[in-house]
């Protein structure tokens, strides 16, 4: 198994010692987002502060700890009104998509929140009008990632505007492309109502029906259900609800890195030992 950690949910270090406590930890690839990583890294500053040199001293970080990269995460909101802004947030994606393939990175990730959701009259996973901005925003940065050579791997959320498995399948038919794909993270997937109704394992089962070979990268984590809260809590794996077979059947048969999140230092370990343990049984 080739399972990950968020390296900003490791101890606090350089990017080079985080890697270190993450392979400490049994982990062999990892999610690295740079401004939470990077000391005075600035997403703003992106575009100037991602250069060649920069990207050759992340690989080789990589490479000194024998680890992946998997993802470098890039989660600025797409969906713009505004076309200045619009084309601001696009260039920062096209810096990342620039350097990834000189980083080592599998996928630049990202979600699909608006930054304004008030901008539209339904909420945001259900309205066409958020729909078709994202759509907007989401061509230039995917041509990009196409010149580059680069992936970008989008995040269906719950609550975003790419919200469940049949609205995620939609855009990868509206903009078909090997260079756009998907991270999937069945816990974003998962409302309270899904939990309620038991139908969450045939949430996870739709979503690898539906995004198939498109997904390139598993986030794994654990939740549960708090009352008059309107998502579920994400905690560690082990910690929760979540049953993990039919998830990991599926990534262990396609060779997919796992990368956890909402871990900490203290239980990151023993939750890369549980998906593991279950893994083994399968």
């Amino acid at each position: 198994m080739n399972i990950g950690i968020r390296l900003h949910d490791t101890a606090p270090g350089t990017l080079e010692e985080r890697l270190g406590f993450a392979k400490a930890q049994g982990f062999t690839c990892a999610h690295l987002a740079l401004s939470k990583t990077v000391q005075g890294f600035s997403m703003n500053d992106a575009p100037s502060r991602l250069t060649d040199a920069m990207a050759g001293e992340v690989h080789d970080i990589f490479v000194r700890q024998g680890m992946q990269c998997a993802v470098l995460g890039c989660y600025l909101g797409l969906a713009q009104k505004d076309p200045t802004e619009r084309a601001r947030i696009g260039e920062i994606y096209k810096a990342h998509l620039r350097v990834a393939p000189k980083m080592g990175a599998l996928v630049v990730g990202t979600e699909t929140h608006a930054t304004d959701e008030s901008v539209y009259s339904e909420p945001v996973w259900e309205s066409e009008e958020a729909f078709e901005d994202f759509m907007t925003a989401l061509t230039p940065v995917v041509r990009a990632a196409e010149e580059y050579g680069a992936i970008l791997a989008v995040e269906p959320v719950h609550c975003h505007i790419i919200s469940t498995p049949l609205r995620a399948q939609r855009m990868l038919e509206r903009l078909p492309s090997d260079h756009l794909r998907i991270i999937l993270d069945t816990v974003n997937l998962i409302s309270p109502e899904t939990v309620r109704a038991g139908k969450a394992d045939a949430l996870i089962d739709e979503a690898i029906a539906r995004l198939g070979d498109k997904i390139m990268v598993l986030h794994m984590k654990d939740y549960i259900v708090e009352e008059g809260k309107p998502r579920v809590t994400s905690l560690a794996c082990g910690m929760g609800e979540m049953h993990y077979e039919a998830l990991l059947r599926f990534g262990l048969s396609h060779d997919l890195p796992m990368t956890l999140e909402d871990t900490k230092p203290d239980n990151a370990e023993n939750a890369r030992k549980y998906l593991a343990e279950i893994a083994n049984r399968l």
